[in-house]
């Protein structure tokens, strides 16, 4: 096969640059306006470790190892935030769905662990910030990619969830995750909403090389 469509020169990733970093700190402290009290306190231990109520880590869908970024005000406000590596990523994240897209005809989409990020070939409004669904924590779990065809459409709820429909959006979909240095950190989707689509296996080849890519490109 000869390089891969994505794979062309893109500006490196590294450290968040500081303008990103402050702009993700205005828009924490943004948030917080729109925080309710959950009455609970805690203590910190003398390891200065404090513990998250269980409750709230479902609530909020933080799981074992997830990494919480840290910000700090003028006011002694600590606010933590779910970090998301892939939310990071930008442009370059948005460019990886543009050239696969362009190479399948489908819609492309690039999800964090907890929604989309990223999306070619469809409205933006009708995907980004939307939650995945448990087929995508399926894929991310067994760290492998899932084909489901037309006929073979077997899993419960929906890949990309949407807060009315309680079926699959889509026809036909794979979704590829991205695993970087043994982690899932989230995943590429590949998807059709077209009446009887069927991807097969050469789009599953892209999506794995895709996710493939942009994990070698964050692991740099």
């Amino acid at each position: 096969m000869g390089k891969e469509p994505w794979a062309r020169p893109a500006p490196r990733h590294g450290r968040v640059p500081r303008a990103g970093r402050t702009d993700r700190l205005s828009s924490a402290i943004c948030e917080v306006a729109t925080l309710k009290a959950t009455g609970i306190v805690r203590r910190i231990d003398d390891l200065g470790r404090i513990v998250i109520p269980i409750e709230i880590r479902r609530d909020m869908h933080i799981r074992d190892g997830d990494p919480l970024e840290i910000f700090v005000d003028k006011n002694g406000e600590v606010i933590l935030k779910k970090y998301s590596a892939i939310a990071d990523l930008g442009g370059f994240g948005q460019s990886i769905v543009n050239a696969l897209h362009e190479t399948s005809g489908q819609i492309a989409l690039l999800a964090d662990r907890d929604a989309v990020v990223a999306v070619a070939g469809a409205p933006e409004r009708a995907y980004v910030g939307k939650r995945v669904g448990q087929v995508v924590w399926r894929a991310m779990d067994g760290r492998e990619t899932l084909l489901f065809t037309g006929r073979d459409h077997s899993h419960a709820g929906s890949a990309v969830e949407d807060g009315h429909t309680t079926g699959c959006t889509f026809q036909s979909e794979v979704i590829a995750p991205i695993v970087v240095g043994g982690d899932p950190v989230g995943t590429i989707i590949l998807a059709s909403t077209a009446s009887g689509a069927a991807l097969g296996e050469l789009e599953a080849k892209l999506t794995q090389s895709a996710a493939g890519f942009l994990a070698r490109h964050m692991q740099e």
